[in-house]
């Protein structure tokens, strides 16, 4: 991870009484002509659930793939912690604490959970003087048992299953728990319920807040409202790449949200929760 000198012109974290573990100020990215975010401000504070809702084209997912350093932006600022940074590639974002889990899952259906879990970061068996270059199955296997049931995740119980054989709801677990064993103080998920069923779905929304509970700051996209007003803190409203609004989940109805969506009037002013700068 670059760590960037500290910016000008640009109120960092350290103005603040809390830090965020992360925060954007004027974040812009742009593809050729087509602003795809403008100057858009964003916290992620520890311990809450972030979700960022919005119509299709509205950025949410160029905002993940720029925190999560696919997207590098075009202009603005971020802080890590309080500190300026600059992250330019996913292997940077994952060193830093920020881990995503995108909405295809990438996984491989081939092989079983544990394989799923360790791919690209097996355990090797240590000989008295070195690594013996042998694969730790039996270590790999015991990790992911534990952190599985860390995860409260009780619909898996063969962690040799492969998973092909898995339902929508598992596979989810299993990419979310394959994101945590870098130890990230931020989750980014793209979709998580896009496509499950109602008992799949209410599995992963626990699990998102056994996430929170955990003290990580999560970020959650997704066009189901239902789902979002149950499991997330603060709603951050993204419109033709710029944000404009952002709500306590516990002060605004659904109504508001789809306005400040839509653009459309509402019939009542929302209770908006402004972000401190």
């Amino acid at each position: 991870m670059t760590t960037a000198t500290e910016g000008t012109g640009a109120i960092g974290p350290a103005d603040d009484e809390d830090v965020p573990i992360l925060r954007l100020r004027g974040i812009s990215k742009h593809f050729g002509p087509v602003n795809a975010l403008t100057e858009v401000d964003l916290d992620i504070p520890a311990g809450q659930v972030t979700a960022l809702a919005g119509d299709n084209g509205a950025g949410k997912s160029v905002m993940i793939k720029t925190i999560s350093g696919i997207h590098p932006p075009d202009g603005g600022q971020m802080w890590w912690a309080g500190k300026p940074m600059h992250v330019h590639t996913p292997g940077e974002a994952a060193s830093l604490g920020i881990e995503t889990v995108y909405q295809d899952l990438a996984l491989c259906d081939n092989l079983d959970i544990v394989a799923n879990l360790y791919l690209g970061h097996e355990r090797f068996v240590e000989s008295a003087a070195r690594f013996s270059g042998y694969i730790d199955e039996i270590e790999m296997e015991k990790s992911s048992l534990k952190l599985l049931e860390s995860l409260a995740v009780t619909t898996i119980t063969d962690v040799r299953a492969h998973v092909a054989s898995l339902s929508g709801g598992q596979r989810q677990a299993v990419a979310i728990a394959r994101s945590l064993l870098g130890e990230p103080s931020v989750v980014l998920l793209d979709e998580p319920t896009a496509a499950l069923g109602v008992v799949q779905t209410k599995q992963v929304l626990t699990l998102i807040r056994t996430l929170r509970e955990r003290g990580l700051g999560v970020v959650i996209i997704s066009h189901n409202l239902a789902n979002v007003f149950d499991v997330a803190d603060r709603i951050v409203v993204l419109r033709l790449g710029g944000r404009v609004a952002t709500f306590d989940v516990q002060g605004v109805s659904h109504e508001d949200v789809v306005a400040a969506i839509t653009g459309a009037e509402s019939g009542a002013a929302p209770s908006e929760l402004k972000e401190r700068t």
